[in-house]
C-alpha cells in the first residue's frame, strides 16, 4: 500500500531522491514519513511532514535532507544531498492515519 522508489548507491558527497507512494486504499494521511534502520543500529525517524506542511528532521539530516509531500496525490519525496556512509541503510516510508503505514523499504548505500 505503499510503495517506495529512488534507492540506489552514490558516492559519499552525492544525493538520492526517494518517492513514496500511498495507495488508494489508505485514506485520511496525516503525517507522511522515512525512517531508516542502519547497520547496527535500531530503526529512527529520518524526517517527517504533516498534511499541513510542518516538517521535522532528525539532528543527522537537518541540513542536508528535506522532506516535501504532494496531498493530492499523497506521495512524498526525501531529497538527501551531501550524503555521508553514516547514512547508508533501508528507508522505509511511512503513513499514518489512525494506524502506522510501513512501505517494504528501499536500500541506500553510500560509498566512501
Amino acid at each position: 500500500q505503499l510503495v517506495e522508489s529512488g534507492g540506489g548507491l552514490v558516492q559519499a558527497g552525492g544525493s538520492l531522491r526517494l518517492s513514496c507512494a500511498a495507495s488508494e486504499t489508505i485514506f485520511s494521511i496525516n503525517s507522511m514519513g522515512w525512517f531508516r534502520q542502519t547497520p547496527g543500529k535500531q530503526r529512527e525517524l529520518v524526517a517527517v511532514i504533516t498534511n499541513g506542511g510542518s516538517s521535522n528532521y532528525a539532528a543527522s539530516v537537518r541540513d542536508r535532507f528535506i522532506i516535501s509531500r504532494d496531498n493530492s496525490k499523497n506521495t512524498v519525496t526525501l531529497q538527501m544531498n551531501n550524503l555521508k556512509p553514516e547514512d547508508t541503510g533501508v528507508y522505509y516510508c511511512t503513513a499514518m492515519t489512525g494506524r502506522l503505514y510501513w512501505g517494504p523499504g528501499t536500500q541506500v548505500t553510500v560509498s566512501s
